[in-house]
């Protein structure tokens, strides 16, 4: 693990180490064995500022998560460069910012207790990278090992009255360079707090569970997609303040 765990850091620091793949000894056989390779990966970059969770499955498989460094997460409108997002992968999403802590306990949390827990809902972009050449082209286990492709997040105001808010009726609108990228309306899975629920009582246990100022974002709205050199990434949801990004 801590092998697999040096590979990808390296790859972090220098981007001309991306991997084509883990080695097969170095591989992790199950989501216990990704899941270490990921906290060892998180340690390594210092506070975690926030979480990655995708949907429940279809066949109510629990979610994928992901720790993401402070370092990565800066309010908009911003610039990134190209160093560190070469890939230049964007995905629209809505994040909770916690409010309040919830720490590991024997009974588990409600969802009326981490609604109340919720300060704030807001609109996000996420940067997606990847410690790997093509990232898909690898396999789960190794995407779950290196934060399913964080790379940064980016967030706009956050909406405090966002209990008010039919979530299912919000609509988004990815622009790139002004022109339409991607949208949709609604929450691809339905139910974001649902999400979060799971993550106060399994996901971020280990890391000491969720904690006040934290976010947790909740699935792209948009997909997965690539964007060329010099882009500008405008995220628009219904009811909330554009999220601006440019790559430089």
């Amino acid at each position: 693990m801590s092998d697999a765990a040096e590979l990808l850091l390296a790859a972090r620091r220098d981007p001309s180490r991306r991997l084509a793949a883990l080695p097969d000894a170095l591989k992790p056989a199950d989501r216990a064995a990704a899941y270490a390779i990921q906290h060892k990966v998180a340690a390594a970059l210092g506070p975690i500022g926030g979480w990655k969770v995708s949907p429940f499955g279809a066949d109510g498989a629990a979610p994928m998560c992901g720790a993401l460094p402070a370092a990565g997460i800066q309010p908009a409108p911003c610039t990134l460069a190209p160093g560190p997002h070469a890939l230049r992968i964007v995905e629209s999403e809505l994040c909770a910012r916690i409010g309040t802590d919830l720490p590991p306990r024997a009974t588990p949390y409600t969802r009326d207790e981490v609604i109340a827990a919720i300060s704030a809902i807001h609109p996000v972009i996420e940067a997606c990278e990847s410690r790997f050449v093509e990232p898909t082209t690898i396999d789960m286990l190794s995407q779950i090992a290196d934060t399913q492709s964080h790379g940064g997040l980016i967030y706009g105001p956050g909406r405090a009255d966002w209990q008010s808010i039919d979530l299912a009726a919000v609509t988004v609108a990815q622009l790139v360079d002004g022109s339409p990228n991607a949208g949709r309306t609604g929450h691809p899975a339905g139910d974001l707090v649902a999400q979060v629920v799971w993550m106060a009582n399994e996901g971020a246990v280990w890391a000491g569970g969720l904690k006040a100022g934290q976010f947790v974002t909740c699935g792209s709205w948009t997909g997965a997609n690539r964007v060329g050199p010099h882009a500008v990434v405008t995220t628009r949801f219904s009811g909330f303040g554009d999220v601006v990004v440019t790559y430089v």
